[in-house]
């Protein structure tokens, strides 16, 4: 047996075998193949990844891989299983969208939210030494880590590691395997709706605290646990939140043991959203403001104390948030979907999937980027408007009320990564009306799905876009669903109900009052049934 190896081995479909062929393991000038990550194969050990290339007989079956031993848990066995080589990526902050000229650097064990002239920061990976991997490497490694429980490859995110914080110690890393969400073929709904055949929503909200906020705070909590193992100082981490951002960092704050301090403005989130930080052990305050002005809050608060911000402001976060773009890649056996629609409220995730795709495209795995979309609550629309001008100004707004809460935000962080990003894929910006998002949302569950007001959101952008023929009826489209719909289930029981005032509720679903009796009930059940079409 060989004393080291390549950590994976291909999973590669047929059909993907087919576009993209396996690596020669003898003679291969074009596949530069030393792995970016590696684990030691002992002589003790029973497992050997790479029968192909260490078997002495070619005819004898591979060896399948031992459990682990029994008083080790998979943290133990990845150190066991640990290569002593030294990680040759790196990733640091640099002032966001700098010029060639720029100097400023900052090491990502820093605690910096801002560059010296007060403008965002971005996490910038080196691009050269990844590019010593061509395409194909990357998508084989991404692809053989899926649905594993290697750790921490398990997860959507850090089975991207080397393209997340490349620098990590595996240890360090505080993970529930989140990400590998479902994509999903809305197969009704497109095709009675939208008179579309390749519609997909990508189910974020299928997470461990079911929004796709997970997929930043996994990284940001286990670059705060570094630290602390570090000695810095670091007591706690805080954020301002409308809801998901406090369910995810108090639950990975939690996992890890470290304390998390929640901002939140008071009666503006659902119930179900103010039980998670609660539950989780957070220190809630609940403060008489909007998510504006406990953003703001928390800023002050973060400068005075050593307390780590993780708002999106923080661009740790954004790097998790990238993968889900990667992951849609994957599950479309790496073919470019022709658009993407999030819904944007502090704005970080429609830049957060720019950036996964053109990472994607520069390291050779792709050769495009998808036309963006960004839909926002016509209550908090400041992109919208400023989409509207030309891009020629922004000005932040008063957010009003939107049963899309966890993007009432009038004065977004992440405005110029926006536009940038935007401006770089030939993208759109929309809104939705507080009835349009509620109707949509409806129309989708009653196709099967259950979705939160903000996919709603999303999909009033896709109807609008297909009815002026913007997107075509054959145009492979996603839609990305940012919450689990029971976070929202008030606004749900209030459209069904019809008590939403000056709102039709067109598709509401209440339930039939019927006395209790063979005959009542059957004249109900004739009614219905008469009334359905044998395709309905």
């Amino acid at each position: 047996m060989a004393s080291s190896c390549s950590l994976f081995h291909s999973s590669l479909s047929s059909k993907s075998k087919s576009k993209f062929p396996l690596p020669r393991h003898q003679n291969n000038t074009k596949f530069n193949r030393p792995p970016p990550t590696v684990i030691s194969c002992t002589s003790s050990s029973t497992y050997d990844p790479c029968p192909s290339t260490t078997s002495s007989n070619s005819n004898s079956p591979s060896p399948l891989k031992s459990r682990r031993l029994a008083d080790e848990n998979i943290r133990d066995e990845a150190r066991r299983h640990r290569s002593i080589a030294n990680n040759t990526f790196s990733a640091k902050y640099v002032p966001f969208n700098a010029g060639p000229d720029s100097t400023e650097s900052y090491s990502l064990d820093e605690i910096v939210y801002r560059s010296l002239s007060g403008g965002l920061l971005d996490v910038q990976h080196d691009i050269e030494a990844l590019k010593k991997f061509d395409g194909a490497y990357w998508r084989e490694l991404f692809d053989s880590r899926v649905g594993k429980t290697t750790w921490p490859y398990g997860s959507g995110v850090w089975s991207k590691k080397e393209w997340v914080l490349p620098e990590i110690d595996p240890d360090d890393i505080v993970s529930a395997f989140e990400g590998n969400s479902n994509l999903f073929w809305a197969e009704r709904y497109g095709k009675q709706f939208l008179g579309m055949n390749d519609l997909w929503v990508k189910h974020c909200g299928i997470s461990h605290t079911g929004s796709f906020k997970d997929l930043g705070m996994t990284v940001l909590v286990s670059q705060v646990n570094r630290l602390r193992k570090l000695k810095r100082s670091v007591v706690g981490v805080g954020c301002a939140s409308t809801g998901d951002t406090s369910a995810a960092l108090s639950a990975y704050c939690a996992a890890a043991g470290i304390p998390s301090i929640v901002f939140l403005p008071a009666n503006k989130i659902s119930i179900a959203q103010l039980i998670q930080p609660i539950a989780n052990g957070a220190f809630v305050l609940s403060i008489d403001t909007d998510f504006d002005g406990c953003m703001k809050l928390i800023r002050e608060v973060t400068s005075e104390l050593p307390i780590y911000l993780a708002n999106s402001l923080n661009s740790l976060r954004l790097e998790g948030q990238k993968t889900a773009a990667i992951e849609i890649l994957q599950q479309f056996d790496w073919e470019v979907p022709d658009w993407v629609i999030v819904p944007g409220g502090n704005l970080g995730n429609i830049y957060a999937f720019y950036k996964g795709f053109k990472m994607c495209q520069e390291l050779g795995l792709v050769d495009r980027v998808p036309r963006l979309v960004c839909s926002q609550a016509a209550n908090a629309n400041p992109l919208y408007l400023c989409y509207k001008s030309g891009w020629i100004q922004f000005k932040a707004v008063k957010a009003n009320t939107t049963f899309a809460s966890a993007i009432q935000i009038g004065d977004p962080v992440s405005i110029d990564r926006a536009v940038y990003a935007l401006k770089n894929s030939n993208g759109i910006v929309e809104e939705a009306t507080e009835e349009e998002l509620m109707d949509a949302m409806a129309q989708a569950d009653s196709t099967g799905m259950f979705i939160c007001p903000h996919t709603g959101v999303a999909l009033s952008a896709l109807i609008k876009l297909r009815n002026s023929g913007v997107i075509a009826a054959g145009d492979r489209t996603v839609v990305v669903s940012t919450a689990h719909g029971l976070k929202f289930s008030q606004s749900k029981v209030d459209y069904h109900s019809k008590k939403i005032p000056d709102m039709a509720c067109r598709f509401a679903n209440p339930p039939v009052q019927v006395k209790a009796d063979f005959g009542s009930v059957m004249d109900v059940l004739k009614k219905y049934l008469g009334n359905q079409t044998p395709n309905h």
